[in-house]
């Protein structure tokens, strides 16, 4: 193609899609949310923002609250009798992985970076067998409301963190963390405790 016949098409077409941008990410998040609720065992709300794909696997016990915001490219799963529950108003960013085996609970306002990894069990060893048909453990992870984890940051089996607190980027959390308190490293320590909580 000449470059005089392509510089007569480019122009008409890049501004039909800047027209039309907002009605092409209309289409792309109702579509999204559709494919989200279908995987699901329970209603997904109306109100719950889906930015793009969001891949769930195993049982889709999966609970939403109102005005969830979803970035693409999640791994949500559920094994066994596990659920996970995400209150109003959360946000998880792309590439999060939420995995309950059994169960994940995350608060109201609570905001998860891109990237990091909630998961409930680690892989079980027995002598003779092969790590992946070892079985699990797991216990349950809680977040309160209003929790900032950091991007790449890991939290694993049984950890509770308490409403306000911030767990650093990349931080690995392996205990529980207090209300208010800012932590990060690996494995996660205190850095300072927040002097005033806000309340809710």
């Amino acid at each position: 193609m000449s470059s005089p016949f392509k510089s007569l098409l480019v122009a008409p077409l890049r501004g039909l899609l800047r027209v039309s941008a907002g009605v092409r990410e209309s289409v792309r998040r109702i579509y999204s949310h559709a494919a989200l609720a279908a995987q699901l065992k329970q209603a997904l709300p109306a109100s719950v923002v889906v930015l793009g794909r969001v891949l769930v696997y195993g049982t889709g016990e999966i609970r939403f609250g109102q005005d969830t915001l979803l970035y693409p490219d999640l791994h949500l799963e559920t094994q066994g009798g596990a659920r996970l529950n995400l209150g109003d108003g959360v946000v998880i960013s792309r590439g999060v992985h939420l995995v309950a085996m059994a169960g994940i609970t995350i608060g109201a306002g609570s905001m998860i970076g891109e990237y990091a990894s909630l998961r409930d069990a680690n892989h079980a060893r027995k002598d003779g067998v092969a790590i992946r048909d070892a079985g699990h453990t797991a216990r349950p992870i809680t977040l309160g409301k209003e929790v900032w984890v950091g991007r790449g940051a890991a939290i694993l089996a049984g950890v509770t963190i308490g409403d306000h607190a911030t767990i650093g980027a990349n931080a690995v959390v392996t205990r529980d963390v207090p209300a208010g308190a800012v932590v990060g490293g690996v494995p996660a320590v205190a850095l300072r405790q927040r002097q005033a909580l806000p309340n809710g």
